[in-house]
């Protein structure tokens, strides 16, 4: 098998310098990054991806969306939230201070934002608004039709979620869980489906809310290319746990522990494995499952509904296996394209 990484946006790295650090909500950093040399300001749904070190010693990718940058483009804003299952990536990001240096790229656009439609949907949940900030200002700086519903659990844990409200006014919908219960997004689909079905949607969040709304959406019969996602974390439904994996075509086998993904182990063990996004997304590192035992924890949002459910498919990137209800260690086999 021939395989490659596919990473050619990834191929001139620079050395960022941190301007500035704040925390701007419970577990939330905001990290102000200048970056050297001419560039310009940074489209809305722009990130940069940046190495970080990890437990074991590694250094290993992450991407962070661009909240806001400078006129120049040169001062870009990157916002990090704290997880509590980190290999070491996320308190990399909380820990640096002014001075520091951090190594990135330019700003990179997997989420550009369509201007000309004739009302937009923006969806935050949680640290998710990182992704849609910059998008909300400029759709009402042009005056367009937009309404921005964030979510999250509390409005100590919504970064700018103040700011917003000053800047956008009734265009910002505001919805806090501890207050207000969980969002009804089948309820909110439903009104925009019956209000304005010619609105184009963009959803960042965790990955119930994507499926949430990506059922919903697909229920109300609305087109699925005015939906467009993308996602801040690969938490999945269950706790990560180790398990095997086995390649037989290519005669590796490695163990997976809770820290490390799929894709990560077999790359230990020399195998070559074509990837991009490394957050479920692109599709590109697929690869078809020979057999399984156990459950297969889907946290991608390329595959769709039928093809979870069939299990024939797998993105090593982020999903994982855990045990069944025999409660053995779980054991995950598969094949090469």
């Amino acid at each position: 098998m021939t395989t490659s990484t596919a990473a050619p946006s990834r191929d001139h790295w620079l050395q960022a310098l941190v301007v500035e650090t704040a925390d701007v909500a419970v577990g939330a950093r905001r990290v102000v990054l200048e970056l050297p040399g001419p560039t310009r300001r940074a489209d809305p749904g722009t990130h940069l991806d940046v190495r970080v070190p990890t437990s074991g010693g590694r250094t290993e990718l992450r991407s962070y969306s661009v909240v806001d940058s400078s006129p120049d483009g040169r001062r870009l804003a990157l916002t990090v939230l704290r997880s509590a299952t980190s290999r070491g990536g996320s308190v990399h990001m909380h820990s640096l201070r002014p001075g520091d240096r951090l190594t990135c790229t330019r700003p990179l656009q997997n989420f550009p934002l369509r201007v000309g439609a004739d009302r937009y949907l923006l969806l935050a949940g949680g640290v998710g608004i990182t992704a849609l900030a910059a998008a909300a200002r400029t759709l009402t700086r042009l005056g367009a039709e937009v309404e921005l519903v964030y979510t999250g659990r509390s409005r100590d844990r919504m970064p700018y979620l103040g700011e917003l409200q000053a800047e956008l006014g009734p265009r910002l919908r505001a919805h806090v869980s501890d207050e207000d219960g969980r969002l009804d997004v089948r309820a909110l689909v439903e009104r925009l489906a019956a209000e304005a079905p010619q609105t184009e949607a963009y959803v960042c969040g965790p990955l119930g809310l994507l499926d949430a709304v990506v059922a919903a959406w697909a229920a109300q019969g609305l087109p699925p290319t005015s939906l467009r996602y993308e996602t801040f974390g690969t938490s999945g439904r269950h706790r990560a746990q180790a398990f095997t994996v086995r390649v037989p075509a290519l005669g590796i086998a490695a163990r997976v522990d809770a820290g490390t993904t799929v894709l990560e182990a077999l790359q230990r063990t020399g195998g070559d494995f074509m990837y991009d996004c490394l957050k479920g997304e692109c599709g590109l590192c697929v690869l078809p499952v020979r057999e399984v035992d156990g459950v297969i924890d889907h946290r991608d949002v390329f595959l769709d509904g039928e093809q979870r459910a069939t299990g024939g498919l797998l993105c090593p990137c982020v999903s994982r296996v855990v045990a069944g209800p025999g409660g053995r260690e779980p054991v995950l086999v598969l094949d090469v394209p």
